[in-house]
């Protein structure tokens, strides 16, 4: 499709509607914080010069600061009244940045035990973020400290702010399968898209001089094969998936038991990556005793990151354990379980990619 016809479809304030969609859903009661998705996505996509920074796919800890760091009071997207909300290009060092160790000191120098590995910029200064800085650290106060993992990737969004703010035509969205993707060629590294972005998930490569991101790895979709990062989740969270696939477990988690939310939904792009909200152990008082009633994230926080169905969205995952528990059948909890990989997770890329 013509990413030119496409921005000037945009700008004209209509939103394009592809000819399908491909969206994930991520049940952030399976995440185990161990970014096997953040390496398989790095080993795949970003090892070339200027993309030693880069991190597609990252699983960030919430509450959190996150990458780029304060990403979420940063700006971009859209208003209530589809006017462009005011947004600003976040710094390298928000991103963090490709860190060196001294490596042969500590292993070839003699020193292993005098010192210890210690990370840099490439330009010699001590790094002040990361995407993982804040890792584990969560909220709350002890005895009733709490986090959960929250990974993220580009939106591939219904309603772009990136391709609208290019002035390039270079970002474009895919009508088979709704993909949004940067066309490298076209780029001239303006950064704009970066601005736009509410979510904050592209790039830019200081190197070639253009912004880059998350691609759903449309070339193993192209072939039946699931992206990296969903493939290689050992928690069986990251469901992959056509929304108008009515015996998929994408429509069904989306559209028929609502129980996957986008974040922050206000933004206004319309994201098509969508999340289950996490289940909180309850609060315990300074004797230990607990009190089933009062969960330990906070409501208002989830809500804050996925809209105000947070609530109810959490009373249907718990009737639905509850049948289960019981003996009942629950098709619900049988499609979040995922007995069968990996058909149930991503019945339309299947192929093993060892086997193309």
């Amino acid at each position: 499709m013509n990413a030119r016809t496409d921005v000037g479809r945009m700008m004209e304030g209509q939103v394009v509607t592809p000819k399908r969609q491909l969206a994930m859903v991520f049940d952030l009661n399976k995440c185990l914080g161990c970014h096997t998705c953040s390496i398989s996505c790095k080993r795949q996509w970003t090892r070339e010069e200027g993309m030693e920074h880069q991190w597609w796919a990252v699983v960030n800890t919430m509450p959190g600061k996150g990458t780029p760091k304060d990403w979420e009071g940063m700006g971009g997207g859209w208003n209530a009244e589809g006017e462009p909300n005011p947004s600003r290009i976040p710094l390298r060092d928000e991103y963090g940045d490709a860190w060196q160790f001294n490596k042969q000191e500590v292993f070839h120098g003699g020193k292993g035990v005098e010192t210890y590995l210690a990370p840099t910029n490439p330009d010699g200064s001590k790094p002040g973020w990361g995407p993982n800085w804040d890792e584990d650290e969560g909220g709350g106060e002890y005895p009733n400290s709490h986090f959960f993992y929250l990974p993220r990737i580009c939106n591939h969004c219904t309603h772009p702010a990136c391709l609208e703010a290019c002035p390039r035509g270079a970002i474009y969205k895919r009508d088979e399968d709704g993909i949004v993707l940067i066309n490298d060629k076209q780029c001239k590294g303006f950064r704009f898209c970066m601005e736009a972005c509410p979510y904050k998930r592209i790039y830019y490569n200081h190197v070639r001089d253009i912004s880059q991101k998350c691609i759903f790895c449309f070339p193993r979709v192209e072939k039946g094969v699931a992206p990296a990062c969903a493939r290689q989740c050992p928690g069986r969270l990251r469901f992959v998936g056509y929304l108008d696939d009515e015996n998929g477990p994408i429509h069904k988690l989306v559209h028929q038991w609502k129980v996957a939310l986008p974040l922050h939904g206000e933004y206004g792009t319309q994201p098509n990556v969508y999340y289950v909200p996490p289940l909180s152990p309850p609060r315990v008082d300074a004797n230990g005793k607990v009190d089933p009633s009062k969960p330990r994230i906070p409501l208002d926080y989830l809500e804050s990151l996925f809209g105000p169905r947070v609530a109810e969205v959490l009373e249907v995952i718990k009737a639905e354990k509850e049948k289960k528990a019981r003996g009942e059948a629950s098709e619900l909890m049988d499609t979040l379980i995922v007995y069968k990989w990996p058909e149930d997770i991503f019945p339309d890329f299947t192929v093993d990619p060892a086997e193309l």
